[in-house]
């Protein structure tokens, strides 16, 4: 044994030759150490018998694929196959050109942000989003802050603290991480009043609750989520004519928000931000990485003297947008001042829209592309399947989609998925009946090829674990 471990090389030698590979210096140098470390442990373990297993030709490649798996970044590029449009753990939306090259210019140049040009003196980054958003939703007023969950935040922090907020109790929803509208309203000093019952709500439980120290009346869209059976809510138009009877403002959070209407292609209906404002509520809050197909950002529009005492709240500094996301949000805003541009052009939109028929298209392209690859290590095929829009819009919305499917005679599904998590960029898929499945909705038909090349290598063990063996 002793004899094995002098046989190992010294790490100088490893490092002079991979210090080609990507990664600093000081990094590489404690790469080399872990991995000889783990040469160690072999030969204790015995895995490592003989003089010919810690070859130089043999250890180098290992190394090599050691360091590269170790140093790469942690924050990485996917490739989504799962058919989820707006997938909450994939990122949520992708850009448009636009955003991305405007996002990109934004952090590689100096820039406006605060800088009004027609004065040469201090301006507001918010003026760069606030004449689109008003022209888009029919605000009198509008900012944007890092995402929905700040927007109600301070919404209910400005117009609400230590005063009452009359909601439904069917309204007192929960979003991904454990965001609950009741916590969020106590952390804002908000006090919640929550009228009628889990599936039934009248509007004279509004009226009943309305009382001296009340300040605002507050509707939650069940975006992720759908009562059915015997249930009711009340109307939007009758929360908005008791608010001004009684002289309080009417917030609506919208949760995902949308400003296209999905309607004519067979949609369930859901509510714009300009048809909310228009029913005559005073403020609405939104996401901008979701059905608007944007950055991660919360919208806040409504009346003037409500969204100017939001600007001026304190917490606005601290939630803040920071210059990439407003020149991303930005370029996505323009977009929409052409709806079947911003059709074509945001992704999301594009993608939750296609036809049927072009994913057929798209699918029969990736079968005949998966078939050459792969050459006989897998059967492709293709079936009917269902897409979703994902991100907690339109949770009873199917999207019918045609799935391609592959099967290996000498590897499970299960055991293919996670192989394909372990490539340089990782196909993430799903699996139904022992097939893994690509749903060509999610997948641009440039990453095609990539797709293939994976899946050739998950199926031919030409992937490694980070000890350099194989996954």
């Amino acid at each position: 044994m002793s004899s094995l471990f002098r046989h190992l090389p010294p790490v100088d030698r490893l490092l002079r030759a991979l210090e080609d590979e990507d990664a600093p210096r000081p990094l590489l140098k404690e790469l080399v150490g872990r991995f000889l470390e783990l040469c160690r442990e072999e030969i204790r373990l015995g895995a490592a018998a003989g003089e010919e297993d810690l070859a130089w030709e043999k250890l180098l490649p290992r190394a090599r694929a050691f360091v590269r798996a170790e140093a790469r970044p942690c924050f990485r590029r996917v490739l989504n196959a799962t058919g989820v449009v707006i997938h909450t753990n994939l990122g949520r939306s992708i850009l448009a050109e636009e955003a991305v090259n405007a996002a990109l210019l934004a952090g590689r140049r100096y820039s406006n942000l605060e800088f009004d040009l027609s004065t040469g003196r201090r301006g507001s980054r918010y003026a760069h989003v606030e004449d689109l958003l008003r022209r888009l939703t029919g605000a009198e007023a509008a900012l944007a802050v890092n995402n929905n969950a700040a927007a109600v935040l301070l919404v209910l922090d400005t117009l609400a603290r230590g005063a009452e907020v009359v909601v439904s109790r069917g309204q007192l929803v929960e979003i991904g991480g454990s965001f609950r509208i009741p916590e969020v309203m106590k952390k804002s000093g908000a006090i919640l009043r929550e009228v009628g019952a889990t599936n039934r709500t009248h509007l004279r439980d509004y009226e009943e609750a309305i009382g001296e120290n009340t300040a605002m009346l507050m509707k939650v869209h069940a975006s992720n989520y759908r009562i059915i059976g015997f249930h009711q809510e009340v109307e939007l138009s009758d929360l908005v004519r008791l608010g001004r009877e009684r002289g309080l403002p009417v917030f609506e959070d919208l949760g995902s928000g949308n400003l296209f209407d999905f309607s004519s292609y067979g949609f369930m209906p859901e509510p714009t931000a300009q048809r909310v404002l228009a029913s005559g509520v005073d403020v609405i809050s939104f996401s901008g990485d979701k059905l608007l197909g944007g950055p991660q950002a919360g919208i806040i529009a409504g009346r003037a003297e409500y969204v100017e005492r939001i600007r001026k709240n304190q917490l606005t500094r601290a939630l803040r947008v920071d210059k990439m996301t407003l020149a991303a949000l930005e370029a996505t805003l323009r977009l929409y001042l052409d709806p079947e541009l911003a059709r074509s052009r945001v992704p999301t939109l594009n993608m939750i829209t296609a036809s049927a028929g072009d994913l057929r298209r798209k699918a029969r392209t990736l079968r005949a592309r998966l078939t050459k690859t792969l050459d006989g290590l897998a059967r492709v095929g293709t079936r009917p399947g269902m897409s979703r829009v994902g991100g907690g819009s339109f949770p009873e919305q199917d999207l019918p989609t045609t799935l391609v499917t592959v099967r290996a005679e000498n590897i499970s599904a299960e055991k293919l998925r996670q192989r394909l998590l372990a490539v340089e960029i990782p196909v993430v898929g799903r699996v139904e009946d022992d097939c893994f499945c690509l749903d060509p909705r999610t997948l641009a038909v440039e990453e095609f090829p990539l797709a293939a090349e994976n899946l050739h290598a998950a199926l031919s063990c030409q992937i490694v674990n980070t000890n350099g063996g194989p996954a």
